[in-house]
């Protein structure tokens, strides 16, 4: 018989019960923090359309999405794929059912995404994004943009961190703005990938490939101020008013940017947020504020969450306005880094409550009543049915229980049990009808 590869496709995570459960543990956090603020849960489906989820999002996207392939019988199941974000599907399921939603439309998701990116280290190709989004009908204002954020830390601060975080923000109205002025909108996507790589690579490097766009060395020194500026409100203003810009995009970025650090600061009470240029995030469909969160001393790990503002992202689908903001904690990628560090570690907390042992196999209805009446207290149980000797139970109801309940004979004429706590080995008598 040949033998199969049993390990996990690379790039993927598969956890034991006790990491399992903590991961659990966390994805319930964060799904807590989003409804204490009013986000509503969905889920939408894995495989999307494959016109649906490139019809904002081309180019890198297009290479890093896994197609779904089938025997098709209609044209419309040939060309299918697995989502690579929450987003862009969000935009579709708002269209589908924006006659049923109340605006501003406050949606959390959390689910798995698919990304065919080359797996190395903390890089995954299936992943948990948790997301919280915030929907406008026409407009949605520039205050929900700090709600988001605001929302996102307080998710944020259910993980076991090993240091604090901060938000970094910004708003790619300015670099755009920047661009339109010196005329160099025909190199906007190369521009933009150049200044969201420069803190992967040296300075050298980003100068060289600026550089090699033949655009001059004015135009390079203004995009390395405009990448160098970053601190609060009052410092951040000063530098921009230095680079000499006075385009109506331009200022919108500025003045936009400004107003969210305010909210985020003196409002919502966000201390830890402060302004940096360098942050554009990759993908085009953002178009105003973007944002990506750091932990302090921890900065090697890159942005444990982010996201932005999309104000055109269902227009491939609707011609309703339906502009929205929000962001992503990657569960996976993260749980991954904090295990790596030490700060995640399986739960010391059993899966199950109580384990039902029956002496005999004649007392297995018995014992499942026992069982049926924990369950109905709220316990969760396992009904042991392997036929063993009592003492092999008791040493497999140690390994998955905190409690183990032997049904006998004599348990079962005078309903009363012995309780085991398996930690401490103290038996509690209780009685079952």
């Amino acid at each position: 018989m040949k033998k199969i590869n049993t390990s996990p496709i690379s790039g993927t995570q598969e956890l034991l019960p006790s990491l399992q459960a903590e991961f659990n543990r966390l994805k319930s956090g964060i799904a807590e923090a989003f409804h204490r603020h009013g986000f509503q849960n969905i889920e939408t489906p894995m495989i999307e359309r494959t016109e649906v989820l490139l019809a904002k999002a081309g180019g890198e996207t297009e290479k890093q999405i896994y197609k779904v392939v089938k025997t098709a019988e209609t044209a419309d199941e040939a060309d299918q794929a697995l989502r690579f974000d929450h987003t862009v599907p969000l935009a579709r399921y708002t269209v589908e059912h924006m006659n049923e939603l109340a605006f501003p439309f406050k949606v959390s998701q959390i689910g798995r995404n698919f990304r065919g990116e080359r797996a190395q280290k903390g890089r995954f190709r299936e992943f948990y994004q948790c997301d919280a989004d915030i929907i406008g009908w026409g407009t949605l204002p520039l205050a929900y943009d700090a709600e988001a954020i605001a929302t996102l830390g307080e998710a944020i601060r259910v993980l076991p961190l090993p240091a604090d975080f901060y938000f970094r923000v910004s708003n790619r109205k300015i670099l755009t703005g920047m661009l339109e002025e010196l005329n160099l909108e025909n190199l906007a996507e190369e521009i933009f990938g150049i200044v969201d790589h420069a803190e992967k690579v040296t300075p050298e490097a980003t100068l060289a490939a600026l550089e090699e766009l033949g655009i001059g060395s004015e135009k390079i020194e203004k995009l390395q101020a405009l990448m160098a500026i970053r601190g609060g409100r009052k410092e951040i203003s000063e530098q921009l008013a230095a680079l000499g810009l006075s385009g109506e995009k331009f200022r919108a970025g500025v003045a936009e940017l400004d107003e969210a650090m305010r909210l985020l600061t003196e409002v919502l009470g966000t201390p830890n947020a402060v302004a940096d240029l360098k942050i554009v995030r990759g993908l085009d469909y953002y178009t105003g504020t973007v944002f990506e969160t750091l932990v302090y001393g921890y900065e090697g790990i890159g942005s444990i969450c982010s996201g932005g503002r999309y104000e055109n992202l269902a227009g491939n689908y609707s011609p309703q306005s339906l502009p929205g903001v929000g962001g992503s904690i990657g569960l996976t990628r993260l749980f991954y880094v904090l295990q790596d560090c030490g700060a995640v570690k399986a739960t010391e907390m059993k899966a199950v409550e109580v384990c039902v042992l029956p002496m005999a196999p004649e007392l297995y209805g018995a014992a499942a009543k026992v069982a049926e009446q924990l369950r109905a207290q709220g316990r969760s149980v396992d009904l042991v049915l392997s036929g063993k000797r009592l003492g092999d139970q008791l040493r497999y109801a140690a390994k998955v229980a905190e409690f183990a309940l032997v049904v006998g004979e004599n348990e079962v004429k005078s309903g009363k049990f012995g309780l085991k706590n398996l930690q401490t080995g103290e038996t509690t008598e209780i009685e079952l009808g």
